[in-house]
């Protein structure tokens, strides 16, 4: 241990020592608990930024902080090495994808190499590899064989321009996100995976999960979307068609004044066909391909519609009502048609006072804010039923039941269970993804590849332009091939999977990574799972965690694994921030963005000022679950704090070698430094463990390093417990900082690095301070300290504070009016005089 904090030596030097000594390399123990911690793995885009850092910081202080509390701990890392990117990389430069992700991908694990996280690389993964996604493509036939696998075709928004389906996160304003084309509505055939199957257990499962954010649950609650409701029918008048609608407020029929349809509605080119609405019918409905599902559903959306020219019947009321189409109904939710209920529904409310249409209010809430005759907008029904026949009077929540019931006697209606969650769309129009490895053969239609073919390998004599459909289909040896059952001419799927689907498993071949026949042996995956703590960004909260619950849970169904939910406990770090200054001069503090310029490279802080320093900044700056500004004072404030142990520990190295951390406190100075020490273990146990606030953690190690700095300077120290306390400081300090805390380790006289080294223990006995200091008052004015016996009622403090010196002196020649005694705290005296 040299005198100066040379922080590059040193993390290189034991980085190297990590890497030969093999020290985080893990396997299944079945005599040791396991503890699975896991960070989302990033996608390779070339460059870590402090966001990674930060989410693999807070991984690697749970990691390293369990491990020397004796679990056996899987702290795996790979690359989600699929998607868009590498592909535009190989239309832009001219750079086959696989040659573009490997290359970041190499880069990355060195940046993550030099953070120092505790990785075991033995099992690192990547999503782009043969070996990866062979067993893709595996669990994507057993997911077929279950019938949870099918094709079908369906409207999706289209970029001409891109060639590929999008998803509405990916249109904005109309248009497509990455090449800015109008985008249009086509109807394409589909590969879908039937997560709707697994709805209930889905929404139902997150009560057993209670490690999670309320928050993320919530989420995952509205997404699924599961409403108690009735489907009833509408006769359409002069048709024997009927209009078929779901709601959750049957109660509300009387009050249904038009009715809206889905422009994608099945049913409306039959309906306006040869008449004089056809035209106006068929332009909107062409005008409406152009927007995506959450621009049409948007609340701000000013209300648009059509009248087709035919009317409805009210089963209840027997009144004709228009029927209309608009937008803000979709096709995906429900049964692609709504019924009208403006005094109840604002968007209802809206399209009625557009296009002049009644409204009736059915339910009186009672409320003198809301006069039911002269409504200024709708307004939640909940009360007493009005102009509903014979239901006037009762209760609405009672009149659901009723008017349902009598709706399924006369056969007009039925109770049902909806859902917003959709079956997962996983075709995608690319070449960088897993190929679905489905046939098509004229005789026997979709078939899979034989399993023992696989993995079914993306083709290498493709074209990259940017146009068309996907490169995939432009090879001249992929797509012919011979159909598995009869052998028969047949061509190959030439879509490729969603990457989600990679990122729904990851962390089971984790478990067995280096498998060659099969993707993980269940014994393994049994010993392991479910991951122990998830650690990952808010953004992940409804897909991809969704859809990592939904592949657990067939695999659970076919035998695979032992456990339905992946994931026992989730943290979901916040954002890092960096202020800049805006083109018109103003201070913003925002995401970190390079088209901005306000992004902080890891690379540069750890050149600078290291790795552990850039680990203890963004570890102390703020709470994980909360965003985090980049201060670059509190960088220079964490490398400072680092420089400033470490000069400590080599004092006390060399103050006390060869003494061992043996000790018994005997004066006043010892017993605070002991307190101090346990105190800041037991703090920082609970920190770690307990709450992950790990910037509360670095400050009592703070507090202890300045207590430590006070002590060495007296004239009479125990050196037994300032060995004690010195080794205490590093352990401590080790998840956060973990190359200085080896170095000191070291210098301590350890030859043996500290990743497994036990976690310190509290002693409890040493927080039982014989004495506390208390606070004396004259009149509510702090006049003087003084240190009484612990553990003093309020009556014993009051005997024990109005003998001594300091009382009687502070009281003397005047007239004592009262004493208060506040046990641990203060004695005030309330005088005259």
């Amino acid at each position: 241990m040299n005198e100066r904090y040379d922080f590059k030596n040193i993390e290189e030097k034991w980085q190297k020592i990590w890497k030969d000594t093999d020290v985080f390399h893990v396997t299944e123990d079945p005599d040791a608990e396991k503890y699975y911690c896991l960070e989302m793995f990033p996608y390779p885009s070339g460059k870590i930024h402090m966001g990674h850092v930060r989410n693999y910081s807070i991984g690697d202080v749970v990691a390293r902080f369990k491990t020397m509390k004796g679990y056996n701990v899987l702290h795996p890392i790979g690359f989600d090495s699929f998607g868009l990117p590498a592909e535009n990389a190989a239309i832009q430069h001219g750079i086959h994808p696989a040659v573009w992700t490997s290359s970041n991908i190499k880069e990355m694990e060195d940046e993550l190499k030099r953070c120092g996280f505790s990785y075991d690389w033995d099992r690192e993964v990547c999503t782009y590899k043969e070996d990866y996604y062979k067993w893709m493509q595996w669990i994507f036939i057993q997911f077929w064989k279950k019938g949870l696998a099918y094709k079908k075709e369906n409207p999706v928004n289209w970029c001409p321009s891109c060639a590929t389906v999008l998803a509405n996160e990916q249109v904005v304003d109309g248009k497509c996100e990455r090449c800015k084309s109008e985008v249009t509505k086509k109807d394409l055939s589909q590969w879908y995976l039937k997560i709707t199957d697994y709805a209930d257990r889905l929404l139902d499962n997150l009560d057993k999960l209670p490690g999670w954010p309320d928050k993320v649950k919530t989420m995952q609650r509205n997404w699924i979307g599961r409403s108690e409701g009735t489907e009833l029918d509408f006769d359409i008048v002069g048709s024997e068609k009927k209009l078929r609608v779901f709601t959750t407020r049957v109660d509300t029929v009387f009050g249904t004044t038009f009715m809206v349809m889905s422009p994608e509605h099945p049913m409306l080119h039959e309906l306006v066909h040869g008449t004089e609405y056809e035209a106006a019918v068929e332009e909107y409905a062409e005008q409406v391909k152009h927007l995506s599902d959450i621009e049409r559903t948007s609340t701000s959306k000013e209300k648009t519609g059509v009248f087709i020219g035919r009317y409805a019947m009210n089963p209840l009321t027997h009144k004709k009502m228009p029927i209309y189409i608009s937008d803000y109904v979709l096709i995906s939710y429900g049964t692609g048609a709504v019924m009208g209920v403006p005094a109840h529904d604002q968007r209802d409310f809206d399209f009625a006072k557009k296009f002049g249409l009644e409204i009736i209010p059915v339910v009186d809430p009672g409320r003198e804010d809301i006069d039911v005759n002269n409504l200024t907008a709708a307004f939640e029904a909940e009360g007493k039923m009005i102009n509903s026949g014979k239901y006037d009077g009762m209760d609405n929540k009672d009149a659901i039941v009723a008017i349902r019931d009598d709706l399924k006697a006369i056969g007009l209606g039925e109770g049902k269970t909806n859902y917003r969650l959709r079956d997962w769309l996983i075709s995608r129009q690319r070449y960088w993804g897993c190929p679905i490895p489905m046939i098509y053969c004229p005789e026997h239609g979709w078939v899979p590849e034989k399993e023992e073919n696989l993995p079914v390998l993306l083709p290498t004599d493709v074209e990259f332009t940017g146009k068309g459909e996907s490169p995939v289909a432009t090879s001249k040896t992929f797509v012919d091939t011979v159909c598995p059952i009869c052998g028969k001419p047949a061509k190959r799927e030439v879509d490729t999977m969603d990457t989600f689907l990679d990122s729904s498993w990851y962390f089971l071949r984790y478990c067995d990574a280096q498998n060659a026949g099969a993707p993980f042996d269940p014994k393994k995956a049994a010993y392991w799972m479910p991951v122990d703590q998830y650690i990952g960004g808010v953004e992940h909260a409804i897909l991809h965690l969704m859809y990592a619950r939904f592949f657990m849970m067939v695999l659970y169904d076919l035998g695979l694994v032992s456990c339905e939910e992946p994931f026992t406990n989730l943290l979901t770090q916040g954002m890092v921030l960096k202020g800049y200054t805006d083109a018109d001069g103003n201070w913003i503090v925002g995401k970190m963005s390079k088209s901005i310029g306000n992004v902080v490279s890891p690379d540069e802080i750890i050149d600078k000022y290291g790795a552990d320093t850039a680990r203890l900044f963004i570890l102390f700056a703020a709470p994980p679950e909360r965003e985090l500004e980049w201060s670059d004072s509190g960088v220079e404030g964490s490398y400072r704090f680092l420089g400033r142990v470490y000069r400590l520990v080599y004092d006390l190295a060399k103050d006390t070698q060869g003494i061992p951390a043996v000790y018994k406190p005997e004066t006043k100075d010892d017993k605070q430094l002991n307190y101090i020490l346990n105190n800041t273990i037991k703090r920082v146990t609970d920190d770690i463990e307990k709450r992950f606030n790990f910037n509360t953690a670095i400050s009592a190690v703070m507090e202890l390093v300045n207590e430590l700095y006070r002590y060495k300077e007296l004239d009479d120290v125990n050196m037994g417990l300032m060995r004690a306390a010195a080794e205490n400081v590093v352990l401590l300090l080790s998840p956060f900082a973990p190359h200085v805390c080896e170095e000191m380790w070291e210098g301590l006289g350890y030859s043996e690095s500290l990743y497994r080294h036990p976690w310190p223990q509290c002693d409890e006995s040493a927080l039982v301070k014989d004495t506390e200091e208390i606070v004396i008052q004259v009149n509510g004015k702090v006049r003087d300290r003084m240190d009484v016996p612990s553990g003093l009622s309020r009556e014993e403090l009051a005997a024990y504070c109005k003998d001594t010196e300091a009382v009687r002196n502070l009281t003397e020649g005047k007239q004592v009016v009262k004493m208060i005694a506040v046990p641990g705290k203060l004695f005030n005296i309330v005088v005259k005089g």
